[in-house]
């Protein structure tokens, strides 16, 4: 599971993958995907859809969640 991999990275690097734009949307395509595959839920189904398409964006909220709690919005 690519999202248990990337909560078990550094907190520094989990931040430096979201605070570069494009890096940051990659990162957070290829998490919010994998722990929908895995969890399921229209939740997440529903975050995956809008990561896909406002992706940078939605990355900048996560970059603060990061700091604050070590995982993604909805990605424990």
């Amino acid at each position: 599971m690519i999202y248990k991999s990337f909560n078990g990275l550094p907190r520094l690097v989990q931040f430096i993958l979201l605070l570069v734009p494009v890096v940051n949307w990659v990162v957070e395509i290829l998490v919010r995907w994998s722990n929908w595959a895995h969890r399921r839920g229209i939740l997440r189904l529903l975050l995956a859809l809008l990561v896909t398409i406002f992706g940078i964006v939605w990355g900048w909220i996560d970059c603060i969640w990061v700091l604050l709690f070590k995982h993604l919005i909805l990605a424990k």
